[in-house]
């Protein structure tokens, strides 16, 4: 069944107002939340994997990822993919990379692993079913967001404050989730994850 924008946006100021409420009451009380970040392969890291998103390093950081954020799941509501278990496989299989390969004895936070990943995942799933709305929507993030992407996940680009490998982790599981949940375009897209058909 077909979704439009405007039934989605409720979801997307949901999340993006969680985000904001988790920063602010760490305001309130410092230390309460960022100490919940992903810490590559210790067994106390493991919980970052989820709250992670939901954890940003001052206001710069948090402003930084909420306009792309808000862009990037703008796009994705318009399509008639499964918006929530795609930003959710995107989070969990990012994370869990993120987890395992990333910079030890480092604390990760915020939504920008989830960003890294939507960009992949709207270039690589609109060229991928075919279709030409999905087809503009990939062209635009990609003309909009290619140049981040690309010097976001290089170390010697992205700044040593950064977290380079966890854009990296990010987009590859975006990649791999429009890799797994999108169907190339034969006539019907039924029973994909993500169907791009409505755009």
């Amino acid at each position: 069944m077909k979704h439009r924008i405007v039934e989605e946006l409720h979801g997307v100021a949901m999340f993006v107002a969680a985000i904001w409420a988790v920063f602010l009451l760490d305001l309130v009380v410092p230390g309460t939340f960022n100490r919940f970040g992903l810490a590559p392969r210790e067994v106390g890291g493991l919980v970052g994997i989820v709250t992670m998103p939901f954890l940003h390093d001052g206001w710069g950081h948090l402003l930084g990822n909420s306009v792309p954020l808000i862009i990037l799941l703008s796009l994705l509501a318009g399509s008639r993919a499964n918006s929530y278990g795609i930003v959710a496989m995107i989070v969990v299989l990012g994370g869990a990379l993120l987890w395992m390969f990333g910079r030890g004895g480092t604390l990760h936070v915020g939504v920008s692993g989830l960003i890294y990943g939507l960009i992949t995942f709207l270039i690589v799933a609109g060229f991928r079913e075919g279709r030409i709305g999905a087809i503009l929507v990939a062209v635009f993030v990609g003309f909009m967001y290619g140049w981040t992407l690309i010097t976001g996940m290089i170390p010697l680009t992205a700044g040593t404050n950064v977290s380079w490998d966890g854009h990296l982790m990010g987009a590859v599981a975006g990649a791999i989730v429009a890799r797994i949940a999108v169907k190339p375009d034969a006539g019907s897209t039924n029973g994909s994850l993500a169907d791009f058909s409505g755009l």
